[in-house]
């Protein structure tokens, strides 16, 4: 993997406002084109089902499925990674890794999909792609700096859950999974910071943006699914077989 830019632990980005945007100027083209390449941000809080959704997007929609929590995670057991303690400790505090290592770690992760389908899709070489990209961004400076430096996003998908309802499933969840974070102080501390720093993000994509979509998360697997569906169908997403 390329070396990643260096982080600072009080980096100004960190104090962004959810109505501070820094200057466009200040960034090079992003990687990607939207016109080429549709991104979606998929949040909600831990336990609201992004993963589950997602996958059945990936099958009737044919979306690659980018989880910025199983990069990290996967980075953190990465042996030769030189952020692999860091990432983990952050996970094991239930607060939010340096923006610069998950945007990274996504643009990597992208450009490695698109390399393997170009030319697939289209006559002239371009790459094309739809992705899902789930548990990000958490914070106004990972949107921004996602929109500026990698590709601007079409729009956010947002589960909205009870934090009852996804206790209850987190719990459930943690005594298959393993995950070291699926227990009631990790979960307690993962539903603080969601409030405290991702709502900011989904109230600037409702209300300054006009860039939100919000589902409801509570009930069925199918039942929440059929209500994301008619999402995607009114932002002129077809199923895959349907084009």
């Amino acid at each position: 993997m390329p070396t990643l830019p260096p982080t600072a632990s009080s980096s100004s980005s960190d104090h962004l406002q959810p109505h501070t945007e820094p200057p466009t100027a200040s960034y090079p083209s992003p990687t990607f084109s939207p016109d080429s390449v549709s991104v979606i941000f998929v949040l909600g809080g831990p336990g609201s089902g992004k993963g589950t959704q997602c996958a059945k997007l990936v099958s009737g929609y044919g979306f690659t499925h980018l989880s910025a929590g199983d990069l990290l995670r996967a980075e953190q057991d990465r042996p030769e990674s030189e952020f692999g303690n860091l990432i983990k400790e952050y996970i094991k505090e239930g607060t939010i890794v340096p923006m610069e290592i998950t945007v990274k770690l996504l643009e990597n992760a992208m450009r490695a999909v698109l390399d393997e389908k170009k030319g697939e899709d289209d006559e002239s070489g371009e790459r094309t792609g739809r992705f899902l990209i789930d548990g990000f961004p958490r914070k106004m400076d990972q949107a921004l700096h996602f929109d500026h430096s990698v590709c601007p996003s079409r729009f956010i998908l947002f589960l909205d859950c009870p934090e009852s309802v996804m206790e209850s499933r987190l719990l459930n969840r943690g005594k298959t999974s393993g995950r070291a974070d699926d227990n009631a102080e990790s979960i307690r501390k993962r539903f603080r910071t969601f409030v405290e720093t991702t709502m900011p993000v989904v109230d600037y994509f409702d209300k300054e943006l006009k860039k939100l979509e919000r589902v409801s998360a509570v009930g069925g697997v199918e039942d929440v699914y059929a209500r994301v569906k008619e999402v995607l169908e009114r932002k002129g997403f077809e199923e895959v077989g349907k084009e």
